[in-house]
């Protein structure tokens, strides 16, 4: 009892059109229609010119999940349609003919001899010269870690738009003009030493001594009860961290007018 083929993909598509890909080549409208099927072929009909066309079997492929703007039929081989059937393209590789009393030229490779590449020799360097060129490399790198702390000490001594670190102190305080005399507590605790510079004047000064951190936190406000933070002395009195003031202006010159208390 013969067994009717098994339905090939395409049947899927039921009236819908789809177009092959790749397209097949000499056909310039890639809208197709399922028509039928045999054991080994598939009926498809063009949907501009009405030509119908066997495809083989072995060359459809999946049928796309997706039929926005059309249904896509892929092939696994590219085709081109000739002679009223399909053929499998084949891409030929056209040799450049060769000129009169001109024999084929050998490949570089035969060209070459199959022998030891040559050795060359390597001169080593003179002692001497090595010491040299490394004193030299040595110079050069000290002079560039020269510039570079020339050029960071001269930017850490300007005043500016941000806060000013001198290099004396490696880590930041962690303190902004925000913070007033508890919120330097709750960051360095209590003070080895808490002193006021004096009554009179138009801005009062406070200053915390941390002797074991070797640095004095100093406040300041227009009363002593509106003090805030401005920055942070070393033992030799020289500003150690500045911070931006409200009024745009850094606090590094305030610092270095202050006059030890």
């Amino acid at each position: 009892m013969a067994v009717p083929p098994a339905p090939p993909p395409l049947e899927q598509a039921g009236p819908r059109p789809f177009s092959f890909y790749p397209p097949i080549g000499n056909i310039e409208h890639n809208e197709w229609l399922y028509q039928r099927a045999s054991w080994s072929e598939v009926l498809v009909r063009n949907t501009k010119t009405a030509e119908e066309i066997w495809v083989p079997r072995r060359y459809v492929g999946e049928i796309s999940s997706v039929d926005e703007p059309v249904m896509i039929v892929g092939l696994l081989k590219e085709l081109e349609y000739r002679a009223g059937a399909l053929w499998p393209v084949v891409r030929r590789v056209i040799q450049m003919p060769v000129a009169v009393n001109e024999t084929p030229r050998p490949s570089v490779a035969s060209r070459e001899d199959r022998r030891p590449a040559n050795v060359v020799g390597i001169r080593l360097e003179n002692r001497a010269e090595s010491r040299i060129g490394k004193l030299i490399l040595a110079a050069i790198a000290a002079g560039m870690v020269a510039c570079v702390l020339v050029v960071s000490f001269s930017r850490g001594s300007m005043l500016g738009h941000r806060m000013i670190y001198a290099p004396l102190m490696q880590a930041d305080l962690d303190l902004t003009a925000r913070d007033d005399y508890y919120g330097v507590l709750r960051l360095l605790g209590l003070p080895d030493d808490d002193r006021w510079k004096s009554e009179t004047g138009e801005f009062q000064y406070r200053k915390l001594t941390y002797r074991k951190l070797g640095y004095s936190v100093i406040l300041m406000g227009t009363d002593r009860k509106d003090a805030h933070y401005i920055g942070a002395m070393d033992k030799s009195w020289n500003p150690v961290h500045t911070v931006q003031l409200p009024n745009n202006v850094n606090s590094y010159s305030l610092l270095r007018q202050l006059k030890r208390f």
